[in-house]
């Protein structure tokens, strides 16, 4: 008969299988893995990971370096003043986190002090990003700051000189276009940088528009 099979209690536990993509890997299994992680020390001092927040199928996402204090308490990424001003960056690009983008970091749990994460634990928690854009499949990168754009792109090359230009993260078979500007905690500490910083997401625009004429509609659409 096809009746269904009673429910054993150890599988209630378990949360809904969200929609299987790519051999049962999502999102929610990411987040679980990242919520368990004991990869590197950053997890004996973490209050929550932050495993990252957005759309599903992002035009954009967007990476930073990792949580500071604001986002372990509260586990989601860029909420505190840095996360305030890159939210106000985003939407003068037509860009926001509820529309076409998706937020993630290099390290999910926060260095103590807010501290650049040590090459050793962007390397532990390289995996998790590997797989979140493997799944994601985002259009572009904007990569916020040093540390961002030299774990993308496995090089010691200064913000100043890489910033403001189209690069590429090799993905596989596949080249996503990247581009690098300043992370929103350095505009804090340094107004002058916030002029170089608008040309970037000027520039950045630019091309969004040139290959996707109409990716600012949902912003509008739906703010």
């Amino acid at each position: 008969s096809m009746t269904a099979q009673p429910v054993s209690s150890e599988s209630k536990s378990q949360p809904e299988p969200k929609k299987e993509i790519n051999g049962g890997i999502t999102l929610e299994s990411i987040y679980e893995r990242i919520s368990v992680c004991r990869n590197c020390v950053l997890a004996n001092t973490r209050t929550n990971t932050v495993p990252g927040e957005g759309v599903e199928h992002p035009y954009v996402m967007v990476i930073g370096e990792g949580p500071g204090e604001d986002e372990d308490k509260s586990g989601r990424p860029f909420v505190g003043k840095a996360g305030q001003l890159l939210d106000k960056m985003l939407a003068a690009i037509a860009l926001n986190r509820t529309t076409n983008c998706y937020i993630a970091n290099i390290v999910k749990c926060r260095p103590p002090m807010n501290r650049t994460p040590m090459p050793d634990e962007a390397y532990a928690c390289a995996g998790y990003l590997q797989a979140q854009i493997h799944l994601l499949k985002p259009k572009f990168i904007l990569a916020m700051g040093r540390t961002a754009v030299q774990n993308l792109l496995k090089t010691n090359t200064g913000i100043n000189s890489l910033r403001g230009q189209w690069l590429e993260f090799q993905f596989g078979n596949e080249k996503i276009p990247l581009m690098a500007t300043y992370h929103p905690s350095a505009l804090l500490r340094d107004e002058r940088l916030k002029a170089p910083a608008w040309q970037d997401l000027k520039k950045f625009r630019e091309k969004l528009l040139a290959e996707k004429p109409d990716y600012a509609e949902i912003f509008y659409t739906q703010k």
